[in-house]
């Protein structure tokens, strides 16, 4: 059976590569959210065509959503001939912005020397093409396989998922009865499976002061000094002790298996719309500071707030007219589905079969919608499985493999096999 299968998979390797191409030349950046509306449904008419049932969702009141940016995710599903589980492809659409640096047109989906070129082609537009190739050649071979596959194309990944995966678990489109098993093809490589990710908490510090005039700083209290006292407080104290937690979860790369921090940004005084550009002649009184906290399954997210609110509270008791607000902006849970749940092990049998080696089980630095569909839908079954190399996403030239592609869509068409009809002649 799996001749047949890699056959048809083998014989639409060019179909594979333009479908990638096509998915690249819709301009899907986030922010603001281009062409969601056309590339959803461009990938609605592609899978009604084989019959499947296609919803088109706008997530309205989510952020960024207007009317001349809607929100708007795919969801398509194909019931097989008999009652059995599901299988869910989720992949999100949007790309973020090409930004400088390319030899190619970021939105040409060039093919070349077994490439597909573009911005989203490993990130993830290679997967979600693979995915569309894994579950139509599982089709054709098994017409009466039971249960149901769905395939989705889902929005705002990029800048948290709220407008897609977020919306649609709240809406029960990632819960259990109507989904069983997840795979969302990100690229973290052909043979690794990534079960989950750390945790994050993003938040705003807001030192305040008091407006003078800058001739006379005296007469004020300037808050980027005492924004300055926080960032070396978080030097001196926060980062070498977030260097020495380690965890046991495969993180990659090998840096990320420590708790980490980023300092997003950072702003005080005039705002940014004051032009053109001359200097402020006042004492800042608020300054803002944006902080990104990865941290690890070891760790409590209580414990996490609080060595950052332990600095800020004592440097209100040391240092004269310090003050400061703190903002939660995002909190996410670290997350690890077990190596034995049935979607990994399925993709990890298609991983052996097809390299003939053991797959790479890996946690990935940061959050994807996996996050969701755990959160919300309380569906844990979940993996990221995907082609292309995870290091090119974001990056110019970025580029995803057609072999590649093709190998990662006899894996899922593997898994697909073993969680639908429990099969497995390899």
């Amino acid at each position: 059976m799996y001749d047949k299968l890699f056959k048809i998979i083998d014989d639409r390797r060019e179909e594979l590569a333009e479908l990638t191409a096509e998915l690249i030349r819709f301009p899907t950046i986030n922010p603001p959210g281009d062409a969601y509306r056309p590339c959803a449904e461009y990938l609605g008419n592609r899978l009604a065509r084989r019959g499947f049932g296609v919803e088109y969702i706008r997530a309205e009141g989510t952020p960024g959503d207007t009317d001349r940016y809607p929100r708007i995710n795919v969801v398509a599903r194909f019931d097989g001939r008999v009652a059995g589980p599901t299988v869910h492809f989720n992949s999100h659409i949007d790309v973020v912005e090409a930004g400088e640096g390319w030899s190619v047109d970021p939105f040409a989906g060039t093919i070349r020397d077994g490439r597909v070129y573009g911005r989203g082609a490993c990130d993830m537009k290679g997967g979600l093409a693979a995915s569309i190739i894994a579950a139509e050649a599982f089709m054709d071979v098994n017409p009466d396989f039971p249960g149901a596959i769905e395939i989705s194309g889902t929005v705002d990944e990029e800048s948290g998922g709220f407008g897609g995966v977020a919306y649609l678990a709240g809406k029960g489109y990632f819960s259990r009865p109507r989904v069983d098993h997840v795979i969302i093809p990100e690229p973290l490589n052909k043979d690794r499976i990534c079960l989950g990710h750390r945790g994050v908490w993003w938040a705003e510090i807001e030192t305040k002061g008091e407006i003078a005039h800058g001739s006379m700083p005296f007469l004020g209290d300037c808050a980027v000094r005492h924004m300055g006292a926080v960032l070396e407080a978080f030097e001196r104290e926060l980062f070498p002790a977030l260097d020495r937690k380690t965890t046991r979860m495969p993180v990659v790369p090998e840096g990320a298996r420590r708790s980490t921090m980023n300092i997003n940004s950072i702003h005080g005084g005039q705002t940014d719309d004051f032009r053109p550009g001359l200097p402020s002649p006042n004492v800042p009184d608020s300054c803002r500071l944006t902080i990104d906290r990865r941290f690890l399954l070891e760790e409590n997210i209580v414990d996490v707030k609080g060595e950052v609110t332990s600095i800020l509270d004592r440097l209100k008791r040391e240092r004269r007219k310090f003050d400061y607000e703190i903002r939660d902006i995002m909190e996410v849970q670290p997350l690890m589905t077990e190596r034995d749940a049935p979607v990994a092990s399925a993709i990890a049998r298609g991983i052996r079969e097809i390299f003939d080696r053991e797959p790479e089980y890996v946690i990935s630095p940061g959050t994807y919608d996996q996050k969701h569909v755990a959160r919300i839908g309380h569906l844990y079954d979940c993996i990221a499985y995907g082609p292309g190399i995870l290091d090119l996403a974001h990056r110019p030239d970025e580029w995803v493999g057609i072999d590649d592609m093709v190998q990662s869509a006899k894996v899922m068409a593997i898994g697909l096999d073993i969680l639908l009809r429990g099969q497995f002649n390899g």
